[in-house]
């Protein structure tokens, strides 16, 4: 049997007709660039995930960097942010020069631990004049970019906490977590932005690049606009520095056809990962949290709705697991191998191995598994047996 990590033609398959003749629209109009189905998406989105403005760009990693742009995020700033992410969390942060500080995740989610951002703060930062001052990056710390990893929430509630004690703002990377809910609220509608990232693995997902900036801010709104057409207001007039980072119009075609499914395709995602737990529970497989399990389930938190981007267990022996799944004809997928704090382009940072050890543990461990919302239960049930009869 071959199962692919995410099979896009299943999916293209069933929304084809509807597809093709929203393309062909924006051929014959020929309003490639900012055309109406781009307001019309954002609108949709930011109905959605409940917030008074959506602003599409380019990407999702422009969306990090056009959200630190409108906070005026310079080379005299630190950012918090959590090292087990895509590289886009921190890159956009050292894009403008300023200094991601790491701090470690939670074992359970595998999202950013408040307890640890406070942690950090006590240990290296003092109140000053000019702000939260950290004695170790010798920058202010200006914001938290927290990330819905897998498509789960990260802890708000602590987390807003802390950044009104520090008076930080916070910019929620949901770039996996479209749809997903914390204590009710959508993610990307709790912090001071929030981010999506439409890239075809998505759980919506384009044919292309695109992203989304949503905001209950109406100034950062209007700066978010200014910016992602080079910083130009009216035309050719300029009194910010921008950049080129505006959604396509045919992709906004696209995923407004595929928008109309979110809700669908994550009850699907969700269906999936209750059925990999009964099946897995069936096993001789341990799944509990001693010395001796060989597998762990995503846990999903009791206030959160996870829309399982990604299904990703932790297990023993992962490399060899995943060789054997490939032979078996499974797809699968490491996300992420290497935290960001070891990576190479960050050693200016000062972090060394063994600094931020959950998250250290975590990246030997994990392996994402299909979860798409077309997997038949005969597929499930073939990748659990799979995977038993490695442990076998």
């Amino acid at each position: 049997m071959k199962i692919p990590q995410l099979d896009l033609k299943k999916q293209y398959n069933t929304i084809k007709n509807e597809v093709l003749p929203a393309i062909e629209k924006v051929i014959d109009e020929h309003k490639f660039i900012l055309g109406p189905e781009v307001s019309q998406l954002e609108e949709k989105i930011s109905s959605f995930v409940n917030t008074k403005f959506a602003v599409g760009v380019a990407s999702g990693s422009d969306a990090l960097l056009i959200s630190l742009m409108s906070l005026n995020v310079s080379e005299e700033d630190a950012v918090i942010t959590t090292p087990f992410t895509f590289f886009a969390t921190a890159g956009a942060i050292s894009r403008l020069g300023a200094t991601p500080v790491f701090v470690d995740i939670e074992e359970e989610t595998y999202n950013i631990n408040p307890a640890e951002i406070e942690k950090y703060i006590d240990t290296n930062c003092e109140i000053t004049n000019k702000g939260l001052f950290d004695n170790k990056t010798k920058k202010i710390i200006r914001g938290i970019i927290p990330v819905h990893l897998y498509g789960q929430a990260a802890e708000m509630e602590n987390i807003i906490h802390i950044a009104k004690k520090y008076n930080l703002w916070i910019v929620e990377d949901g770039a996996q977590a479209l749809g997903a809910e914390y204590q009710g609220e959508k993610v990307g509608s709790i912090g001071t932005t929030g981010i999506y990232s439409f890239f075809p693995s998505k759980n919506l997902g384009g044919f292309g690049d695109g992203g989304m900036v949503v905001t209950n801010d109406e100034k950062l709104a209007e700066k978010l606009k200014v910016l992602r057409v080079h910083g130009s207001k009216p035309k050719y007039y300029h009194k910010i520095v921008g950049l080129n980072s505006r959604l396509d119009t045919i992709q906004a075609a696209i995923l407004l056809v595929k928008l109309r499914y979110l809700d669908k395709w994550t009850e699907g995602r969700r269906k999936n990962a209750i059925l990999y737990r009964e099946l897995f529970n069936q096993t001789s497989l341990i799944t509990d949290k001693n010395d001796n399990w060989n597998i762990l389930l995503p846990v999903e938190k009791k206030y959160n709705k996870h829309v399982y981007n990604q299904y990703t267990i932790r297990v023993k022996d992962r490399d060899n697991l995943q060789s054997y799944l490939q032979e078996k004809g499974i797809g699968t997928a490491l996300y992420y191998p290497l935290p960001l704090h070891i990576q190479d382009c960050f050693k200016n940072t000062g972090y060394r191995k063994g600094d931020l050890k959950i998250s250290e543990k975590i990246s030997d461990e994990v392996l994402s598994i299909p979860i798409f919302p077309e997997l038949s239960e005969a597929e499930i049930q073939y990748i659990v047996s799979s995977i038993n009869n490695f442990y076998k």
